[in-house]
Formats: C-alpha cells, structure tokens, sequence
C-alpha cells in the first residue's frame, strides 16, 4: 500500500507559534489616510486592505471621518486596496521605510463590481481583482437589500450553477457546479468543511441573517482542499468585528409563514466578536395534492439556528479566533405530490418526517515568525445526526469530521510568495442502514491525510500565476461484512490510496488597472483536477473493496472588459469538464466491464459559456445579467463496447442540469428607499421518474421562470419596513419532477437595529 510520511511537525507548529523569537523584525511603522467618494466626501466604513506578494496581510475601517490608519508595519512595498460595495478604487502603491511618515488619499470611483478580501480560490487571503479564478463573491448586504433570505438563493445568481429544491422551503436543495454532480461541491462555513462523508450536502438549511459574504470558486479546487473540492467551493463568511451593532427582524405571510432572527457584532480595543440567531416555520403547501387530490398536511418545515464566532488581533499582526455553530431542522415529507405520469402516486405520505442537527466548531492562530514568514493553525470539528422516520420505522444516521491543518507563509519577494503545508481530516460515519455480521451498526471510518504547496507570482500589476499541487494519501479502515443484506457485503481490508492534484490559474491585464481610467481588460484561465472519494452508502453497498475517488480534469479560459472606468463590466468564461471513474450500479448488461455490483467505471462531459454583465449608475441603480449555456453528455462506459449505464445511452444528457438558464436582478437604491425585481428563468431539463427512479423511465421537465420582486423603506434611523412578492405571476413548474414549488407569496417585515 501507498503511504504518506506522518506530519510530525504540527505538534512542532505548535511551539514554534509560541516561543519563535520575533528579534530582528522592523515593526513600528505607521501609514495613514482617508477614503473619499467621487464627489471628494469622506467614506465612514469602508474596508482598507493591504497586501504583499498579491496576499492581504492586514485589514482595517475607516472611522466616522473617513480616516484610517495602519499601525506596526514592516519595511517593504505593498499595495493599497479600498472596498465599498457600489465603488472601487486605484490600487495604491505604498512603499514603508523606517521614520517616513505615510498618508494617502484614496478616491472612489463607481463601480458594478467591488474590491474584496477573497479567501477560497489560495491558501492565503487576496483581493479580488489579484484573483485568477473564476470567482463570484456575494456581499452580504445585497443579500439584505435583495431579501435573500438563504444561501441557495443567493447561489442561483451564480453563472455555472444550477441549483434544484425538491417542493418548498426546506425541501431536498442541490447545487450542480458547471454539470457535475450535486455531491461536487465543497462547503466551507467560517474556515469549517460542512459536507457529510463522502461530500454531500442539503443547501436548503443555510440562512443568511448573519452573512458578511458568500464566496464561489467555480472549478475543481482539490489542489487547495483535496477530497470532495471537484467541482466547485462555496465558502460562506460571517460577520464579526466592526463598530458595536445590534440588529433584529420579525417578518412573515403566506404558506402560515414566520421568521425572527437577531445579530450582534462588535469590537473593543484587539477584541471583535459576533453572534447570530434564527427561528422560522412555515406550513408549506397545504392544499390539494395534483396527483391524488387528497389534502397535503405535512409539507411544513421548522429552523432553528445559533452562532457565534470571536477573535484576537494583538500587536505584530497575531491573531486568534473561534467559531460556533448549533442548527436543528424538521420537515415532513409528503412524497411526489406532482407530475406523476406512471400512476404510481395513489396516496400521500403522511407520516414521512426528517429532522437533523448540525454542530461545527473550529480554532484558528496565525503568528509572524518575521516580515517575511506566517504560521497558522487550525483545527475544526463537525457533526451532523439526522432522524428520519416513515411508515416502516425509524432510521438514524451520524457524519463526523475532526481537521487539523498547519500551513506556513512565506514571501520569497515582493512579487512571489510560497505557501506550504499539511493537513489531516479523520471521519466516521453510521446508519441504521449499515450494519455487520450481528446487524448492529457498522461504522465505516476513514483518513486522509494531505501535503500541500502553493506558488503565487505577480508581474508588474500586470500578470498573475497560482500554482499548486496537493499530494493526499485517503485510507479507509476495515470494515466487517453483512452476510444478512439483500446484497450481501463481504469484509473489506483496509484499503489505501495516493492521489495527486495540481492546478495552474493566470489572470493577464492588458495594461496595469489602475493605468486604465475609462475601461480595462482582464483574461484569465486554469487548468486544474478534483476527488471526491466514495460516500458512506457506496462504501457500505458494494462487493467491491478497492472503490476508488471519482475524478474530474477541467479547463476553462474568459475574458472580464469594463467600460465606464468600471460602470459596466462584462465577463465571460468558457468552460469543460471531463468526468472519469464515476461510479455506477453495474448491473447484468455491464457485466463485462466489471465483475463487482458497483464500480468507477462511468464517464461524463460537460462544457459551457458563462456570462455576467453587471452595471451601476449614479442615479441608484443596479443591474446584473448572467446567462449559462451548458452541453453535457454521458460517455460510453470503460471496457464496454459503447455501452452507457442503463437507462441511458451514449450521448443522452446529464439529469436535471438545463441547457440554458438565465437571470436579471435589479436594485435601486434611493434615499429612504431600496427596491428590486429578480427574473430566473431555466430550460428544460432530463429528470426521471418522481416515485421510482431512472429505471421506470425518463421524461423531459419543461422549463419555467419565476419573479420575485419588494422593496425595503427606512422610516428613521434604524428602523425598516419591507415587503417581497414570490413567484409575482403564480407560474405552476416543478424544478424536480414530481415536487411542486411554491405558488405566488407575500412577505412582510419590519427591522430594527442599533449601533454605537
């Protein structure tokens, strides 16, 4: 077996944090200023990055007067970067020198896209425009000022995403990146992985009462994070820090809905911190059923959720932080209620009920040993438990993840840095599904263990590269047999596995931004490979002992044009996607590909364009319109004469990914008033039978759109009323086959908050 030498060194990481002299290091240097706005105002609030090496090493506030200043520097070049959603600025080349006084002004200028801090497409912090990927950032406050009220919906304004919900609020909820499977995308909380064994994940549960920003990096990214990173990340932000607020909303309308949350967050000299909580219920749909005509009563769904996080940001940039997260889910499942062109529907589910809960906490340090080198730590836990119960009884399933990673910065030079490290993820999970030899449960247990490295180059403010690989040895334990199942699973041996993953991003100006008043032009491409290793389910159902990862190489190439000195910006991406060792139920017509019941060996392709045009003008308005066409295809299986898993054939699309989707969100923001209006609009798409399955037949889901429209009106200082209008014109579509969603809603609220 192949083997991944032990990471000694993170209990030595440990000790290093902790008694590495900082001698020699020039810090005590100060830089100062003021942020304006194009008509020269000082800008309260805004957020003032500084990087080295494309990597952002500090961050701060401007005050009430516009001002804000740096404090404890070291010796260098760095580069000034202002964010404010609505504006951007020049990027402001700064050079600190031991006894030089530094003050810098700063203006603004209009912009559809800000600067911001981007933590998920490297292994250090950056700023947007510095970025290579294709990257998508959601600011927090457009999701208020939108009404979003869950990430998933704030992800359907992604190009490349397709995002899916089974019925109504809290139904099954999936994301399928640029046609890849809906367990392809790693989600990221606060710096915490949130996907169960084996990368799946509802989307249905997250709510964004206490987001800072939502983070997409489109692409396989297991060069950064390894397993289950294969087809895209979302990493979500929270608030913390900032001037002392507090807030609080109670809203609620159709479908016997409510919602209240509440958030604080502050700072006190090193100190900030942040905590947040949200409970909503809703009947759901409660008429009669389109397939049978009897009355629906159990579609209704509850959230409960609890957060908080807190952090130490002492002199010389050491800094210490924490997060938690508590959240419970119920909802009942009343089955297809729907689309049921086989007849098979004669009853609904009346007793059908899941409830979950999830737990995450996490622990993080970051020490400079010098001006040069950065240490980090971090170490993070997350459960998730899940109950569900039908007519035949009650199952139980656990997920549980323990990660431990250690990573040092270091920058070569002012234009290269370097990022090392290594990490170990050991999870468990458990059904009342999987069982052994006395049908007691079984748990199936695995470890992975990764060593990663990054290189980041920049070339006069004009060409950026990101290079990395990551080597990860995945072993999974013994795991008994079950000679009493249906298909009876035989012992497994241990098993272990090498992968290796590299990623190459490049992002090209034309000519240096800041050079370029009116407009500018960005090209940018990588080329990069994603795992995700099998799940709890294929593990536990399988005579095949030595399952391997599914794969995915992937390229894509775009190119950003602004017009207007950044007024309007168009980008466009293309994108392909080649999907290997897939793995798929065998069964007697495959039997000559492979002797086991499961096996890796299924392929698919997927390629597409994605394009956003985004404008702003000075008057208060906002516009974003994005388009997605996607081409997917099942390919022949391996060792098979041009055979595809039954069903399908050779050929046939990829279910419930539409060849074309669409979307127009508008806000206008005037004085006391914020409005919007969103239009999302999907083509049709292949999905399968709603009670049994692909293999009682496929149908065609037509297409459908949707508005959704509201505004928000400030009353005084701290206190807002708002109203929404789902689904404006009542437009009947199912986005799973079998499942309606929701008819037109209505939603009132009102808002309050506090700062000081």
């Amino acid at each position: 077996m192949s083997r991944l030498p032990h990471i000694p060194w993170f209990s030595f990481l440990l000790l290093t944090l902790l008694t590495s002299p900082l001698a020699g290091t020039a810090f005590g240097n100060n830089l100062s200023g003021i942020v304006v706005d194009p008509t020269g105002r000082p800008v309260q609030f805004a957020s003032v990055l500084l990087s080295r090496a494309g990597t952002i090493r500090t961050t701060t506030t401007t005050d009430s007067a516009g001002h804000f200043s740096f404090i404890e520097l070291t010796n260098g070049q760095y580069k000034l970067h202002v964010s404010v959603p609505g504006f951007r600025s020049e990027v402001v080349p700064v050079h600190v020198e031991t006894g030089m006084v530094q003050y810098v002004t700063v203006s603004l200028r209009i912009s559809a896209i800000a600067e911001s801090i981007v933590v998920s497409a490297a292994q250090v912090n950056r700023p947007l425009s510095y970025t290579p990927d294709s990257v998508t950032v959601i600011d927090g406050d457009d999701l208020r000022a939108k009404q979003i009220d869950t990430v998933s919906e704030g992800l359907r304004l992604v190009p490349g995403l397709t995002v899916t919900q089974g019925g109504g609020k809290g139904g099954v909820t999936s994301l399928f990146p640029r046609g890849g499977e809906s367990n392809f995308t790693l989600v990221i909380i606060d710096g915490v992985r949130v996907n169960t064994f084996g990368g799946g994940f509802d989307f249905a549960h997250l709510p964004t009462v206490d987001i800072e920003r939502i983070e997409v990096v489109r692409g396989p990214q297991s060069a950064l994070y390894g397993s289950d990173a294969i087809g895209a990340v979302v990493q979500i932000i929270t608030k913390r820090g900032g001037p002392n607020r507090t807030s609080g909303l109670v809203e609620g309308g159709s479908f016997g809905t409510s919602r209240a949350a509440g958030t604080v967050s502050g700072s006190y000299g090193a100190w900030h911190w942040g905590a947040s909580g949200e409970r909503l219920a809703t009947d759901g749909f409660t008429g009669q059923a389109p397939a049978t005509g009897e009355p629906v009563s159990n579609d209704d769904y509850q959230r409960k959720i609890g957060s908080f996080r807190f952090g130490w940001d002492g002199s010389r940039d050491i800094r210490i932080s924490g997060f938690g997260h508590l959240s419970s889910y119920e909802r009942g499942f009343p089955g297809p209620f729907g689309s049921d062109p086989r007849g098979h529907v004669m009853t609904v589910d009346t007793v059908s009920r899941g409830k979950n809960d999830m737990q995450l906490l996490s622990m993080a340090a970051a020490v400079p040993l010098s001006d040069r080198i950065t240490e980090h730590l971090h170490v993070s836990w997350s459960n998730h438990d899940g109950v569900f119960t039908n007519p035949f009884g009650v199952s139980e399933s656990e997920s549980r993840r323990v990660t431990v990673r250690g990573q040092t910065d270091v920058m070569i030079s002012p234009s290269l840095g370097l990022s090392a490290g290594g990490e170990l993820h050991h999870e468990q999970a458990e059904s009342s599904f999987i069982t052994g030899p006395d049908a007691s449960r079984a748990p199936i247990k695995r470890r992975m263990v990764g060593a990663f490295g990054e290189l980041r180059y920049e070339v006069s403010e004009r060409f950026y590269v990101t290079a990395g690989v990551r080597a990860e040895q995945i072993r999974r334990d013994v795991l008994s047999p079950d000679p009493n199942a249906f298909s009876p699973r035989p012992a497994f041996d241990p098993d272990s596995i090498v992968s290796v993953n590299p990623k190459l991003s490049v992002a090209y100006f034309l000519r240096p931004e800041r050079q370029q008043k009116q407009y500018w032009t960005r090209l940018h491409g990588s080329a990069g490979t994603g795992i995700r290793p099998p799940d709890a389910f294929e593990i536990a159902f399988t005579d095949n002992p030595t399952l391997k990862p599914e794969r995915n190489r992937s390229l894509e190439f775009g190119i950003e044009q602004t017009i207007a000195g950044g007024a309007i910006i168009i980008d466009g991406t293309g994108f392909l996607n080649r999907y290997d060792d897939l793995i798929v139920a065998v069964g007697q017509s495959l039997q000559d590909a492979s002797r086991f019941r499961t096996d890796n060996i299924s392929n698919a392709r997927t390629q597409g364009l994605e394009l956003a045009v985004s404008a702003r003008t000075p008057w208060g308005l906002e516009a974003t319109v994005t388009y997605t066409w996607l081409d997917t295809e099942i390919l022949a299986v391996d060792r098979s004469s041009g055979q595809a898993p039954p069903p399908f054939r050779v050929g046939d699309t990829l279910l419930r990914r539409p060849h074309h989707q669409s979307t127009v969100d508008l806000v206008y923001r005037k004085g006391p008033l914020t409005a919007f209006g969103r239009l999302l609009a999907r083509g049709r798409s292949l999905d399968v039978e709603p009670s049994f399955g692909a293999f009682d037949g496929l149908f065609i889901n037509p297409g459908h759109s949707v508005v959704n429209l509201g505004g928000t009106l400030t009353v005084m200082t701290g206190l807002d009323l708002f109203a929404r209008i789902t689904n404006l014109l009542d437009h009947g579509y199912e986005e799973v086959f079998g499942f309606p969603a929701p008819g037109r809603g209505v939603i009132i609220g009102v808002q309050v908050a506090t700062s000081h």
